[in-house]
């Protein structure tokens, strides 16, 4: 009899929870048993591993093997056990000492041929090796985005030949290099100028960086409202160290690549509008995040916002206030963090203009009641991007380095910091109760603010986040306290909210 014990981790969400490969090899006739809670493509990892093992020229064993994925009550999944699995009876039959495994993780899915291909989840396995202190085996095609955990001595390998040469010591492996993390400039991409007229939505993309605010803008089609969302990109500061591993950690979790050069780029995200609620927010028999979560610490970018369809809308209200998803399934369970910006287009009319005259009010309204309130509650800034006046086919293009969008950027960036020397956070994160200590309002403009509020019929949620716009006009004004002028221009970003009063003749 023999008995193996190899280490690796499994992928569940954003963890990466231990799990150890216990092979036995006992006499009786051949059969192959994997047990603890593996589906469908784990238990296909005797047919792998046994091709494997053969064709890289090793015996594989005509006994009764047993292989344990401890803890059990922790769901498996895909090909990630292949390596551990393969090890673990080389370890079983002698081939191998145990003590070749000793303080060292493997992880990698086999091919038929012995060769080692990449898995998902690898970045929280890296963060999970650095925790438990030991080192990793894993795919070289992983090894790209592995280069950004810089805590942890792993091997990047090729085949399972390398792996089994590296382990007897005769052909070490060589040690996964660090990559270098350094913050690109994008200033090549600052340009806005090249935009004509729409001095107001690029004023309010310009508040909306600066704070961390949620922005809808609304406007016939052909007005530039797409293309104004594609200019809140550059505005936004780099993400620091820990947003950018977090950043990493949700790509890697859901498959997608990553690249090295924009480790500290923001991500944007912009869905059709055909996307359902589970592809917003994630899910699936083993969650997987969505694009809410994709998108976490960017821009979620939802082009014709209306045509999303009002229940797949309203799945956005909790990560909008909380700032993460919460993904129950009957096999599992996840929590994937979704601190997103959204960004939203929209037409003000189910035929695209309101001055076309091809829809009643009545129908404009209920194409804008597709919305609900609750979810306009938690958009901090509406504008209308109105169609040009006049029809201009070019427009001067500023020299390298005066667009007036560098300037603006600075500004954001100054405001910021402002914030974060100030709160800790941006703006658009402050609590009710924080806001009457931050934005130190006057009397006079307290009562100003409050009948204006009134008259508007604005929520306690609009009336806060209307203060927290305007905290941060005051911000990009360097000025210490919300003013009247600061109260009265974020009052005037509430588009929407006029439209639909004009619309019901309130």
């Amino acid at each position: 009899m023999g008995v193996a014990v190899v280490h690796t981790f499994a992928g569940q969400g954003m963890d990466a929870p231990p799990v150890t490969v216990e092979v036995h090899l006992a006499n009786g006739l051949p059969a192959f048993q994997l047990v603890g809670m593996a589906e469908t493509s784990v238990k296909e990892a005797r047919e792998r591993v046994r091709s494997a093992l053969i064709n890289c020229g090793f015996e594989f064993p005509a006994k009764r093997i047993t292989i344990n994925l401890a803890p059990a009550e922790i769901p498996k999944l895909g090909g990630r056990y292949d390596l551990p699995i393969a090890i673990g009876i080389l370890v079983a039959c002698g081939v191998l000492p145990p003590t070749a495994v000793a303080g060292l993780a493997l992880l990698g899915e086999l091919s038929l041929s012995g060769e080692l291909k990449p898995v998902t989840g690898v970045i929280p396995a890296l963060l999970a090796c650095h925790h438990h202190d030991v080192r990793l085996i894993l795919p070289a095609g992983n090894d790209k985005e592995a280069q950004l955990v810089d805590e942890v001595i792993r091997y990047p390998a090729t085949t399972l030949t390398d792996v089994f040469h590296h382990l007897t010591g005769d052909v070490p492996l060589c040690r996964g290099e660090h990559w270098q993390c350094v913050q690109t400039a994008h200033d090549e991409a600052c340009r806005w100028d090249d935009i004509i007229g729409q001095s107001q939505a690029k004023r309010a993309l310009m508040v909306a960086a600066a704070g961390a605010h949620n922005l809808l803008m609304l406007g016939p089609p052909g007005s530039g409202k797409s293309l104004l969302a594609s200019r809140l990109l550059p505005l936004l500061p780099p993400l620091d160290k820990t947003e950018a591993m977090t950043v990493a950690a949700l790509r890697s979790v859901k498959g997608e690549p990553i690249e090295a050069g924009h480790f500290y780029q923001r991500p944007f995200r912009s869905p059709h509008h055909t996307a359902s609620f589970a592809a917003l927010v994630g899910g699936g028999t083993h969650p997987v995040p969505g694009e809410v979560s994709l998108a976490h610490g960017g821009v979620l970018f939802l082009d014709e916002l209306p045509e999303f369809g009002r229940k797949t809308l309203d799945v956005l209200r909790e990560p909008l206030e909380t700032g993460d998803v919460h993904i129950a399934r009957a096999s599992a369970q996840a929590c994937f963090p979704a601190n997103f910006q959204l960004l939203a287009a929209m037409n003000p009319s189910p035929t695209g203009d309101i001055d076309d005259n091809r829809c009643t009010p009545q129908q404009q309204l209920q194409y804008l009641n597709r919305l609900s309130g609750p979810l306009l509650d938690r958009i901090d800034i509406q504008i209308e991007v109105p169609r040009l006046a006049e029809l201009v086919l070019s427009h001067p293009n500023p020299a390298p380095g005066e667009d007036s969008m560098l300037a603006a950027r600075d500004a954001v960036h100054a405001a910021r910091q402002r914030q974060q020397a100030r709160q800790g956070k941006p703006n658009a994160a402050l609590s009710g109760g924080e806001l009457a200590e931050q934005c130190a309002l006057s009397d006079e403009d307290l009562r100003f603010f409050q009948q204006a509020a009134a008259t508007l019929k604005l929520s306690m949620r609009t009336f806060h986040r209307t203060l927290k716009v305007a905290r941060t006009l005051a911000d990009l004004a360097a000025s210490p306290a919300v003013k009247r002028d600061h109260l009265a221009e974020a009052l005037g970003y509430r588009a929407l909210d006029t439209l639909v009063r004009q619309l019901s003749g309130v």
